[in-house]
C-alpha cells in the first residue's frame, strides 16, 4: 500500500490483521484503542472489555491529558505523557498503532496519533477505517485483556506541532499561519450551539468538516481527494498550517490528512474553540447569530 510510505501512517485491517496472525504485536508493536464517548452514549472503558484487537491495550485520553487545565484533553507535561505511554509497553523504538470504535470511521485515534507525534515519536499509524471496519471484514476480536511489560518511553515536546492561545491570537493580525476549523458548517458559522457553547470561529480561519475527509465506508479518502478538498477551500499546503475545533480532537484530522498529503508539520492549536470562547475579545469571535441578532 503506497500511503503506508509516509512513515506509515495509516496501516490497513489486513496489514495489521497479518500481523496479529503472525504474533508480532509485543515489544516492537503496540495497538492502542484509543476510543473515547459523550458519558451518557457509550462506554468507551467498558466496550474495550468486552471485545477489542488481540493484544490491544486501551489509551484513555481522560487520564493522559492535563487534568489541572480548565479546557478538555489538553496536552499533559511530557512526563505524564512518557509515564502512561510507557506503561502501556510503549518505547521509542515501538510502533504504535492507534484506532477507535467511531461509527464514523476515525474520530479519536488521529489525536493519539498527534500527541505521539507531538513528543517527538514517529512511528505511530492510524488503522485505516478503524473498529469498525476490522469487524466488518471478519477479523479477529477478544475479550481477553493483555497486561503489556512496562518499557521506557522518553518524551520530548515538539512546539511547533502545537500552538497557544497566545498564538492564536498574534496570528489573527500577522496571518503568519492559514487556519483549519475541522467542526461542522454550522458551529463553524456560529448557527448552532457547539456542545453547550455558543458557537463561531476564529478570524480568518476556513472551515474543512474533518469528515470530509472520510469516505462513506469511514476509511480515509485519496490522496488525490483529500489534495482537491484542500485546494477548493484555497489551503496551501507549501505553506504554515494550523487545525483548530471544539477540544483539539477532529483538528487532528486535518493534520492527518495533510500528512498523507506530504504536509508533515501541520501544528494543533490544543485549547481550540473551547479556550477561544473564554478567553478571546468579543470581536475576535466571528459568528453570524451575533450579526443576526444585532
Amino acid at each position: 500500500m503506497a500511503r503506508q510510505g509516509l512513515s506509515r501512517a495509516l496501516v490497513t485491517a489486513s496489514w495489521l490483521a497479518e500481523a496479529v496472525r503472525a504474533g508480532r504485536v509485543g515489544a516492537g508493536l503496540r495497538v492502542l484503542d484509543a476510543s473515547w464517548y459523550p458519558p451518557k452514549e457509550r462506554n468507551a472503558r467498558q466496550e474495550f472489555k468486552e471485545r477489542h484487537i488481540p493484544g490491544a491495550s486501551f489509551f484513555d485520553i481522560e487520564e493522559c491529558r492535563d487534568k489541572s487545565s480548565p479546557y478538555d484533553f489538553m496536552l499533559p507535561s511530557e512526563s505524564h505523557f512518557a509515564d502512561y505511554v510507557g506503561g502501556l509497553g510503549v518505547s521509542n523504538d515501538t510502533h504504535v498503532v492507534v484506532y477507535d470504535g467511531d461509527e464514523v470511521g476515525t474520530v479519536y485515534a488521529p489525536r493519539a496519533w498527534w500527541m505521539f507525534r507531538a513528543f517527538g515519536h514517529k512511528e505511530v499509524s492510524v488503522l485505516d477505517g478503524g473498529f469498525k471496519n476490522w469487524v466488518k471484514e471478519g477479523h479477529p476480536v477478544t475479550a481477553e485483556v493483555t497486561q503489556p511489560t512496562p518499557a521506557v518511553f522518553k518524551a520530548r515536546l515538539n512546539r511547533a506541532l502545537v500552538k497557544t492561545f497566545e498564538d492564536m491570537v498574534q496570528n489573527v493580525s500577522s496571518l503568519k499561519f492559514q487556519v483549519v476549523d475541522s467542526r461542522p458548517e454550522g458551529r463553524f458559522r456560529g448557527t448552532e450551539l457547539d456542545q453547550g457553547l455558543e458557537s463561531g470561529h476564529i478570524p480568518g480561519a476556513v472551515n474543512i468538516p474533518f469528515h470530509s475527509f472520510l469516505s462513506e465506508t469511514g476509511h480515509e479518502k485519496s490522496i488525490e481527494e483529500m489534495q482537491e478538498i484542500f485546494r477548493e477551500k484555497k489551503v496551501d499546503l507549501s505553506q504554515p498550517l494550523t487545525a483548530t475545533c471544539r477540544k483539539g480532537v477532529t483538528a487532528c484530522q486535518i493534520a492527518l490528512a495533510a500528512f498523507l498529503c506530504g504536509k508533515r508539520d501541520v501544528a494543533v492549536y490544543d485549547g481550540s474553540w473551547s479556550e477561544w470562547f473564554h478567553r478571546a475579545p468579543p470581536h475576535y469571535k466571528v459568528s453570524e447569530m451575533k450579526r443576526s441578532k444585532a
